[in-house]
């Protein structure tokens, strides 16, 4: 399958994407991007796919409380995606997104826009597929050309481990990086943290400290509602949602299974199943946590993208004679 372009509005997409996928980037908002600029992209291609993940912000979890109000802005985005489909009219449409967004109208009105097109959707459970983090997505894959084999299909029985994916990297300390490696750099932590991640247990909560370790917002009712920060990953598990703010000991389940520190970009980018010499930024640029954190975060984990896009290229093989442009089976591409 050929990655022809890519649109974000992020800049610092730029140099990941095209290094990593040698392909195009455009610096766009989606919502004033237009079908015609992506036309060209597909050239000849015998099928045409067009996939997108508007932001899942305003409808994660993590902001549904007062606070994604301040995200309402980007709801349209989903349905300016759907504008998209139905200007450029793909032979396929892949989109993920977080659960929640099924329980949204902008949603449902997404897929009443698909018209002419066989739909499938689904929340998966991404350990089934080989990716190692208790992380729940929602996906829709759309074809003009049948409903058959129109799913994901789990790929795994046995879960991959946070031991799998991170075990063999090289012991480092809470601020400090490999010298091998620039992204395998840890975040720094203050002496009343690394106390705290001392006494820490791998799948523990905060309650497993000695009181004087305890944040005083953890003793109050409100508190006892976020266990999972200030954590500890297990070895023999899957690790948690992997966010932009992974990096930070105090913002989840991000801390190192046995070593006293937050866990690495490296290893964040690679529990997101990225391969483990992804470049996310120009050689001999500094390394920002933020700003890498995002782009980690916010990136639909890659292995999940590659079992939708195997999806999709079996899916198409089923109806090689579609339109009598398909040579799938002899090529294995669209």
């Amino acid at each position: 399958m050929k990655v022809s372009a890519g649109v974000d509005i992020d800049p610092n997409s730029r140099y990941p994407f095209e290094k990593n996928n040698s392909a195009i980037f455009l610096e766009r908002d989606v919502s004033a991007l237009q079908g015609t600029e992506l036309e060209e992209f597909y050239a000849d291609a015998p099928v045409t796919l067009l996939a997108g993940c508007a932001p899942c912000q305003p409808f994660s979890k993590y902001s549904r409380s007062g606070r994604n109000r301040q995200h309402e802005e980007q709801w349209p985005l989903a349905l300016a995606f759907g504008r998209l489909v139905d200007e450029l009219k793909p032979d396929l449409v892949a989109m993920e997104n977080v659960p929640q967004l099924a329980d949204h109208k902008v949603f449902q009105d997404f897929v009443k826009s698909l018209i002419g097109y066989h739909t499938w959707w689904e929340v998966v459970d991404c350990t089934l597929y080989g990716i190692p983090q208790t992380r729940k997505r929602l996906v829709l894959l759309a074809s003009r050309m049948g409903a058959e084999g129109l799913k994901l299909e789990p790929t795994h029985v046995t879960p991959v481990t946070v031991r799998d994916m991170i075990g063999e990297l090289p012991a480092i300390s809470a601020g400090s990086r490999d010298p091998d490696d620039v992204l395998h750099y840890s975040s720094s932590l203050s002496d009343l943290n690394l106390q705290r991640i001392a006494a820490s247990v791998p799948g523990g909560t905060w309650r497993d400290w000695p009181e004087s370790l305890q944040a005083a917002c953890h003793r109050k009712t409100s508190g006892a509602t976020y266990p999972s920060v200030y954590g500890r990953m297990e070895w023999d598990k899957p690790g948690p949602t992997i966010t932009t703010q992974c990096f930070g000991y105090g913002n989840g389940r991000f801390g190192h299974p046995v070593q006293n520190r937050a866990i690495s970009l490296r290893e964040a980018a690679m529990l997101q199943t990225f391969p483990a010499d992804y470049e996310f930024s120009q050689p001999g640029t500094p390394v920002r946590f933020n700003k890498l954190g995002r782009l980690i975060g916010n990136a639909v984990p890659v292995r999940l993208g590659e079992v939708i896009a195997k999806t999709l290229m079996n899916h198409a093989s089923l109806y090689a004679g579609y339109g009598e442009r398909l040579n799938i089976k002899q090529s294995g591409q669209i």
